[in-house]
């Protein structure tokens, strides 16, 4: 039976202690916002590389100030010195220290970071941590805090001279090519749509006071409102050839809206002086995403990781079906299961691995962070990392626990009835393309066949475009999202695009060279032969057709070559994360095809 809480908080180790985990936050949380309004100025100045360094800078922000205050704490106290009664005056303490605090879910997870990193498992608890939020978000903007968002009435000032005055009012310090035209644009799309409605009395728009950034675009969201009915809308805004803004399109199509919103997508840089506002926000125009995912995609991904396992751990409650491994076919590297009811998998690295891989757990591990520090530019899945989960041992099968202890036995274990996983990666689960193709074949849909080849295609060649190879490019390691996007998920074998030398497979020198049946040529380690990919990926008839019709050029070293040579140069492509056809055919025009420099 777990303690009381004390009745009277005596110890001043506790409130000490409350107080120097709160100090870490707010020095994470100042940094934190100082990096991403910056990103405005970056957008300003067209300095695309130091936006994506800082961007990927900012990721590792919450686990160093997490380590400067664990350090401080063991610093500053012996283990007698702070207790588990001590330890539940510190938390209680921290409460009252959030009262007025304007970001208090982030403080309270930055607390169980902490806690979390200087106590073992069994203390993973309410009666130490935040297992439930302790202090409300609601209505936090309205004390002595910056307007989330601005309102705008078109019936009284007209829809060109609102929509302008939305602009203008971000202050941008860079010259528009013609704001002027670009409004028209947005104001006849918006007429087109939507007719006079838009010049009723009790019409208003409401835009986010902050402009989200990411890659080279900035991007006004918000939702046009006409009595209880809310229509979301983003503005994209980019640079064109000369470095002039233009407004590139105007997006209210809500599958498009969550798309630009994906988890495939590295994160946005917003200043926010309330996040729980600018969720809020978010969700009212997204209402099937998750608070956990919309936190993720601002770039406060520890808060998503607390909130998704709250969400797992509901879940868990109210359902009764068993973990079992995941469809596909099975890896060399990793173990992957799934509950059925549940639209994520789990990801568990073997404790060693069999020929022909020649990699190690660290090496795996590297890779992932890679991807979770780089720009996944809508075709790479985010990761979940979690430490010491503990599952119900009721829902494992004997199977799948079996396997887990035979091929990870380091970091599996059980412990009464939980089975305890010390290391595992989670993600949104998705139809391998294999798969998919296969399923599209038998049921005869070769328009369907077409549409997964040619996607896969892009999506290698957008990986490309940010500095990334796949490395192992089987269909298996590919997936199929809900909105018929081909995201890669496999990320063991990943290289850096200018890492890796492509080569063209020399000609043979004689007969005996053609006939033999080792390569008669040296290969070095990163060296990359893609006229040999054919071999692996065009064994379907169908496949091949389609593959051929749109990406032979995937199948040539000089394909490989150009874009690594156009990346060591500076070249930053553009990601335009929306249908081409939605661009105002102007601003198209006036866009560099696939690079521009940094």
């Amino acid at each position: 039976m777990r303690a009381a809480f004390p009745k009277i908080l005596s110890s001043q180790n506790a409130f000490d202690t409350a107080r120097t985990i709160l100090d870490g936050f707010d020095k994470h949380y100042r940094l934190f916002r100082e990096a991403s309004a910056a990103a405005k100025h970056y957008f300003e100045t067209g300095d695309w590389k130091t936006a994506q360094d800082e961007a990927r800078e900012r990721i590792g922000f919450y686990d160093r100030r997490v380590a400067e205050c664990v350090r401080t704490l063991e610093d500053d106290y012996a283990a007698e010195d702070l207790s588990d009664d001590v330890w539940r005056e510190v938390k209680l303490h921290y409460i009252g220290l959030l009262t007025d605090h304007k970001q208090p879910e982030l403080a309270e997870t930055f607390f169980n970071s902490v806690f979390c990193k200087m106590q073992h498992r069994a203390y993973f608890h309410n009666d130490f941590i935040f297992v439930r939020p302790a202090v409300s978000t609601d209505y936090i903007e309205n004390v002595e805090t910056t307007p989330t968002y601005r309102v705008y009435y078109p019936g009284k000032d007209g829809l060109h001279y609102t929509l302008k005055r939305m602009v203008t009012n971000y202050q941008l310090k860079a010259q528009f090519a013609d704001l002027d035209r670009d409004v028209r644009f947005v104001e006849e799309r918006m007429a087109a749509l939507f007719g006079d409605e838009v010049l009723e009395p009790n019409h208003q728009i409401q835009v986010l006071a902050s402009l989200f950034y990411r890659n080279k675009g900035a991007y006004i969201v918000g939702k046009r409102i006409n009595g209880n009915r809310q229509y979301p809308f983003v503005v994209p805004i980019l640079h064109n050839r000369k470095g002039e803004l233009v407004l590139d399109t105007v997006i209210f199509d809500t599958p498009v809206i969550a798309m630009l919103f994906s988890f495939t997508r590295a994160y946005f840089m917003v200043d926010m002086e309330v996040p729980s506002a600018y969720v809020q926000f978010l969700r009212s125009m997204l209402p099937n995403k998750p608070r956990s995912e919309i936190y993720t995609i601002i770039g406060l991904q520890k808060l998503g990781k607390t909130l998704f396992y709250r969400d797992f751990l509901h879940h868990l409650r109210h359902s009764s079906d068993h973990f079992d491994n995941a469809p596909g076919i099975r890896g060399l590297v990793m173990v992957v299961f799934a509950l059925p009811s549940f639209p994520y998998v789990f990801k568990v690295i073997k404790d060693s691995f069999p020929p022909p891989k020649e990699t190690t757990k660290a090496i795996v591990k590297e890779k992932y962070l890679l991807v979770k520090n780089h720009d996944r530019v809508g075709r790479m899945a985010d990761t979940l990392e979690y430490s010491d989960v503990a599952f119900p041992r009721a829902r494992f099968s004997d199977q799948l626990l079996a396997e887990l202890k035979q091929v990870a036995p380091s970091i599996v274990e059980e412990d009464r009835d939980q089975v305890i996983i010390k290391h595992l990666y989670i993600e949104r689960r998705m139809v391998p393309l294999n798969i998919w193709l296969g399923n599209a074949e038998q049921r005869g849909d070769l328009a369907a066949v077409e549409r997964g080849v040619l996607e896969y295609g892009n999506a290698i060649k957008e990986l490309v475009g940010a500095n990334i190879f796949p490395g192992d490019m089987l269909y298996k390691n590919f997936g199929v999202t809900r909105n018929g996007r081909v995201v890669f998920y496999d990320y063991d074998e990943i290289e850096y695009i200018t890492d890796c030398n492509f080569r063209t497979i020399p000609a043979p020198r004689n007969e005996e060279d053609e006939m033999a049946a080792e390569p008669w040529y040296p290969i070095a380690k990163n060296d990359v032969f893609p006229e040999q990919l054919g071999t692996f990926l065009l064994g379907n008839a169908n496949v091949k057709k389609f593959f051929m019709k749109h990406h032979a050029d995937l199948l040539t070293a000089e394909f490989w070559q150009t874009r690594k040579k156009r990346i060591m140069e500076g070249y930053i492509d553009d990601v335009i994360p929306y249908p081409q056809e939605l661009r105002f055919s102007y601003n198209s025009s006036q866009m560099t095809s696939t690079a521009q420099a940094a």
